[in-house]
């Protein structure tokens, strides 16, 4: 490596992506193709990143499968960076195995980490732990090892273990602090600014408040019987009914549990349930279905029992009734809390992440476009969607070399 290609590079660890391009602009040599490209992605300029690394992938001699697949890693950060992320795993698997072969561990870990923020952004929970499962992060340089912490805090935070989340950001302020990153320290802050935010409300006799996601850890560990409308579940400690695949049934316990400690009427059940103005025999008769099926399903956890009016539900012994519910429950408030985390979505990105068509997406997308929550950049393909008026950036670079840790 030239001493030109390492001052750059050195430039690109800082996170002084014009103090790279000053050093290598104007040469068109595969290594430099490769580091503007890096530079491009951090000033924002993904497009022109990714046919930058591209270029220097052609460039590079076929046989050197090392510096390939840096290139093939760099374009998946940068993918992941402007959340394309339906880009092909097969690729980045290949890369990484190769960058195992001749000894890179460094960029391993780092296509690795990649891998597992991939897997956090659509909700594949035990993917990202898988792609993190093995790494050392003691022998990773301070930015990665950051990263490391991100997604280890990501996994924890989604799995409710909120001690465990907390204490994994801490490790990563530490990381990146040490690695001197700006935009590496501001994404753990933000991370930090959204575990210390209302993460869900509490509903519980007619009243309703906000809960930190500590406080959603303290009350899924309570005697309370928790309707969980954020997993469309019924929970008790150690037990949980799972009503996700039965939208009716969850409807009608959240309803029951809304009005407990007193019971709800066969109208105001059937108009929940079924979505109609009007409740009419035929609606009253399903509605028995229905709370049939509930009956046997909650069986372990509750009762059910007949009113003059209703139905009530018995939950067993002392035990509390309480809703646990989003914080927003409007019809795009997904799409919101997505592209909320300020980085620029394209809208199959988050009908990836979401789990629903993509034409729903652009559909929310536009009512809040039209609400001036959102704003979209580009046209066509490459038109995406935020909510701060400069694209994100990648945090985590990737070198064209391993540079020594000092």
């Amino acid at each position: 490596m030239d001493q030109l290609i390492d001052a750059a590079a050195r430039a690109l660890a800082g996170g002084d992506p014009i103090g790279a391009l000053q050093r290598v602009a104007l040469r068109t040599d595969a290594p430099a193709l490769a580091l503007r490209g890096i530079a491009m992605a951090q000033l924002g300029e993904f497009r022109r990143a990714r046919a930058l690394l591209r270029s220097a992938a052609r460039a590079f001699d076929p046989r050197d499968t090392l510096a390939r697949a840096r290139c093939t890693v760099a374009e998946a950060e940068v993918a992941l960076a402007s959340r394309e992320l339906a880009w092909p795993t097969q690729a980045i698997d290949a890369a990484c195995t190769a960058l195992e072969a001749h000894g890179d561990l460094a960029n391993a870990a780092h296509a690795r980490l990649l891998q597992a923020r991939r897997s956090l952004l659509i909700g594949r929970i035990d993917a990202a732990e898988r792609a993190v499962l093995g790494l050392d992060q003691g022998r990773l340089p301070p930015a990665s090892r950051a990263v490391y912490e991100l997604v280890v805090a990501g996994i924890e935070t989604r799995r409710l273990h909120i001690r465990a989340a907390r204490a994994a950001l801490a490790r990563a302020t530490d990381a990146a602090i040490q690695a001197r990153i700006p935009a590496l320290m501001a994404e753990v802050e933000s991370m930090l600014r959204a575990l210390n935010a209302p993460a869900a409300r509490l509903i519980a006799r007619g009243s309703q408040r906000p809960l930190l996601c500590d406080d959603v850890e303290m009350l899924l560990a309570s005697a309370a019987l928790v309707i969980d409308a954020c997993r469309l579940s019924v929970r008790l400690p150690g037990s949980v009914v799972s009503l996700a695949t039965r939208p009716v049934l969850f409807t009608l316990v959240r309803t029951l549990a809304e009005a407990w400690p007193g019971g709800a009427s066969r109208v105001a059940l059937a108009t929940q349930a079924f979505r109609l103005r009007r409740a009419d025999e035929s609606l009253r008769a399903r509605l028995r279905v229905e709370i049939g099926r509930l009956r046997r399903l909650l069986r372990p956890l509750a009762g059910i029992e007949a009113t003059a009016l209703g139905f009530r539900l018995v939950p067993g012994g002392t035990a509390e009734v309480v809703v646990l519910a989003l914080p927003s429950e409007a019809e795009d408030a997904a799409v919101l809390a997505l592209v909320g985390d300020g980085e620029s979505w394209s809208t199959s990105a988050l009908a990836l992440a979401l789990g629903i068509s993509q034409r729903s997406i652009q559909r929310s997308l536009e009512s809040l476009a039209a609400a001036r929550k959102v704003q979209a950049f580009g046209r066509g393909r490459a038109r995406r969607w935020t909510l701060r008026q400069v694209p994100g950036f990648t945090t985590s670079l990737l070198l064209p070399a391993a540079l020594p840790i000092d």
